[in-house]
């Protein structure tokens, strides 16, 4: 009976030595194959170079009779790295850095493909995109003959499936060709992807600070599949949502801006529509709040961002107006330029002087306008780049000061001939103008002015800064020059009524105005 019972405690002995060693035997086989699997999948499907400082395999809490016999099927490893690093081929900067990462692993598809890993976590995901025409191309070389020969076949890479992927404290930045300019830096604070197998669209959910104007910006929706041939043909879609973005960033403008949207279509020609809403829109040199709202439908280039509008309606106040254009990156430019044509019908003159002058708006009426606005890729301000031709023809209008307004009711009563008639009394004034803008002058090809009785026509140039005005032109008022006076001036003046009687009118009278908008100064123009 000893005999037996150390034979039989002899037999278990070796069973338990032989399973043991077998588990360390499993876990040495299986951390180099992880390695390989990783490092192959991320060469297969970027082409590119991968560097990784260290993995780490930590097997689940399986018996290792359990583990040998299921072939390790439904044993969840986790699988740790850290200093993974990808470049291009033939490129030396990096692509791609992540500093540390995680995933589980099905360790039975290792031994029956497709490989499936149900999660990969990422954290501090580096990625550098280097200026247009620095950029590698995405077009993946002809394969070379590999330096040893993998035990994974491309079928098993290619067909790696990756349930969901979780990535944190990343960044973007995509370098300026100027390199005195500042990079623009996205910081991704949760990206979640959820890849599906080679020839499909992934989906994604992602949460990030746009740098220019600064906003947080939540998107959802799919990309791909990825074509390495020609990434324009990329697909993408999704919806948007961007919130309180500052537009004081910029020189010119302020204010706090909504948006919401979505978008479809592929890299090479993105078609958005959405609606945005800046209830405090102002210019910096006025600081008047007007709020301003639009929707719009635009056709986005997303591999170098030249975006056209066809169109945006919008509403600045109570006026809406309609424009369309481009914002676009011409050949040898190494900004954009703005090129946009605004229609505006019926608008109230209040809302564009508000935004435009300090203070109260010193004229209200309606104001038809067409204008186009051209801000070419220049350096220095917008007022300093931009370019403008337009006409305007104002109706109805009315000054809202006393003293103007007095003023040119003394006019209409001395250009009716009725001098000392007191019905004549807040009277409307019409405006219309063809002008052109450039190196912040505004030059008039015509600029008409008129209240009843009286038509004033113009040319001439207005300076914005400095100040200054030089106008030169003439004034058509019905009465003849006795009739506007009273008393012993009425006859003194009638014998010259015929000197002054031209081109149709009572008197004509050549003048000019110059000096500054605050303080004009006016007078016969001999």
């Amino acid at each position: 009976v000893k005999v037996w019972l150390i034979a039989a405690l002899a037999v278990c002995l070796i069973v338990a030595v032989g399973l043991f060693l077998a588990s360390l035997y499993f876990v040495a086989a299986y951390q180099p194959e992880v390695r390989e699997l990783a490092v192959a999948y991320l060469e297969q499907r970027f082409d590119a170079q991968v560097e990784l400082a260290d993995l780490r395999v930590r097997l689940p809490e399986f018996s290792p009779l359990q583990l040998i016999l299921a072939r390790g099927r439904g044993a969840i490893a986790r699988v740790q790295g850290q200093g993974l690093v990808l470049r291009r081929n033939g490129t030396s900067a990096p692509m791609f850095v992540a500093h540390a990462f995680s995933l589980e692993l099905d360790l039975g598809s290792l031994i029956s493909p497709p490989v499936v890993v149900p999660r990969l976590s990422v954290d501090g995901l580096e990625i550098t995109v280097p200026p247009k025409g620095q950029r590698p191309s995405f077009v993946a070389p002809a394969p070379a003959a590999p330096a040893k020969a993998s035990r994974l076949t491309e079928r098993e890479i290619t067909g790696t499936v990756i349930a969901n992927i979780d990535i944190v404290n990343s960044r973007l930045i995509i370098l300026p060709k100027d390199p005195s300019r500042a990079p623009l830096d996205f910081a991704i604070h949760e990206l979640h992807l959820q890849p599906r197998p080679t020839g499909s669209a992934m989906a994604y959910q992602v949460k990030l600070d746009n740098p220019k104007p600064p906003g947080a910006i939540t998107s959802q929706g799919t990309f791909g599949p990825w074509n390495a041939q020609n990434p324009a043909d990329s697909a993408v879609q999704g919806t948007y949502v961007f919130q309180n973005a500052d537009l004081g960033v910029f020189n010119e403008i302020a204010g706090k801006l909504d948006s919401t949207g979505r978008f479809s279509g592929t890299l090479g020609a993105i078609s958005a529509e959405g609606h945005v809403n800046v209830p405090d829109f102002r210019l910096k040199r006025s600081g008047n709040p007007v709020p301003l709202t639009a929707d719009y439908q635009a056709l986005v280039d997303g591999q170098n961002g030249n975006t056209t509008l066809q169109p945006v309606w919008a509403r600045l106040g109570r006026t809406e107006f309609v424009t369309s254009g481009t914002v676009m990156k011409h050949e040898k430019d190494s900004r954009k330029a703005i090129e946009l044509d605004v229609n505006m019908l019926r608008g109230d003159l209040r809302d564009l002087l508000r935004l435009a002058m300090k203070g109260d708006p010193l004229l209200e009426g309606e104001i038809n306008l067409k204008a186009r606005i051209n801000i070419p890729p220049l350096t220095g301000t917008v007022k300093e780049k931009l370019i403008l031709d337009g006409r305007f023809d104002i109706e109805s209008g009315h000054f809202t000061r006393v003293n103007v307004q007095n003023t040119l009711d003394a006019l209409s009563r001395r250009a009716q001939g009725r001098p000392s008639d007191p019905s004549i009394d807040n009277v409307f004034s019409s405006m219309n103008g063809v002008f052109h803008m450039e190196d912040q002058r505004i030059v008039f090809q015509s600029l008409g002015f008129a209240v009843p009785g009286a038509q004033v026509d113009l040319q001439g140039a207005l300076g914005l800064e400095p100040d200054s005005m030089d106008f030169h032109g003439s004034i058509k008022m019905q009465a003849r020059i006795s009739d506007m006076l009273t008393g012993w001036k009425k006859w003194v003046a009638r014998p010259i009524d015929p000197f002054f009687e031209k081109n149709g009118a009572g008197t004509f009278l050549k003048i000019k105005v110059g000096g500054s908008t605050k303080s004009p100064t006016f007078g016969l123009d001999r």
